[in-house]
């Protein structure tokens, strides 16, 4: 099977040796690890590891350095790409489960979806996204998916560059695109080490969720590259 998983990561010295562990004794895939400019001993682990690392002169957040690895594995023509976070909240056992359906040809996109992790707060911010933006999905903010070459090519695109983050902004282009997106039951622990980058703070928490809503109610009835 051609396929690689692209995993960003920022400063995740703590937990990555056990998580590529984990993923090398769950499947026969190779990593790509994207380094958004750690500052601890993240890419020199995964480097002793039999780890692809992508080392990012500049850092681009969680979702420029997934495209990233969207970019590089839309240039070697893979047929599929599962993407996962490296703080230890998705469970490698999972991405078997996740590339089922794309390999059978019933989506394009798999999401490993856990709607009842997280805080109350989190479960209304998500209501609120979903009025506004219209997507059904029941988890919108998880970035553990799994994506065929077709979803691959779309979001390593330019148009995808100007997403800030890489859940409701992405999900409304693979809508607008007719590509199928199907959910995954799975089971999500808290984060093993660190900080969400987006709940680091109630200022950062203010800026995602009135950029995310704001991109919800504009691009909720226009299809993408429309002015």
């Amino acid at each position: 099977m051609n396929a690689a998983i692209v995993m960003p990561a920022l400063n995740e010295a703590a937990t990555i040796e056990t998580l590529f562990h984990d993923i090398q004794t769950s499947v026969s895939l190779p990593i790509w690890l994207v380094d958004d400019c750690s500052t601890d001993a993240t890419g020199d682990l995964a480097s002793k590891m039999d780890v692809k690392v992508i080392r990012l002169p500049a850092p681009l957040g969680a979702w420029g350095a997934t495209q990233t690895g969207l970019r590089e594995a839309a240039s070697r023509d893979l047929d599929f790409v599962i993407t996962m976070d490296a703080d230890g909240q998705h469970n490698p056992e999972d991405i078997p489960a996740l590339l089922a359906p794309l390999i059978a040809g019933e989506c394009d996109v798999s999401i490993g979806s856990a709607p009842s992790r997280g805080s109350r707060l989190r479960r209304l911010a998500w209501q609120l996204m979903r009025l506004t933006s219209g997507l059904r999905c029941t988890d919108l903010t998880s970035g553990f998916r799994a994506l065929n070459a077709r979803a691959v090519d779309l979001l390593a695109g330019p148009s995808a560059s100007s997403l800030v983050y890489q859940d409701v902004g992405v999900l409304l282009m693979l809508e607008k695109a007719g590509l199928r997106v199907v959910e995954i039951p799975v089971a999500m622990p808290q984060r093993a080490d660190g900080k969400s980058r987006i709940f680091r703070s109630w200022l950062a928490v203010a800026h995602y969720m009135a950029h995310t809503l704001l991109l919800s109610a504009a691009k909720r009835k226009r299809p993408w590259g429309s002015r």
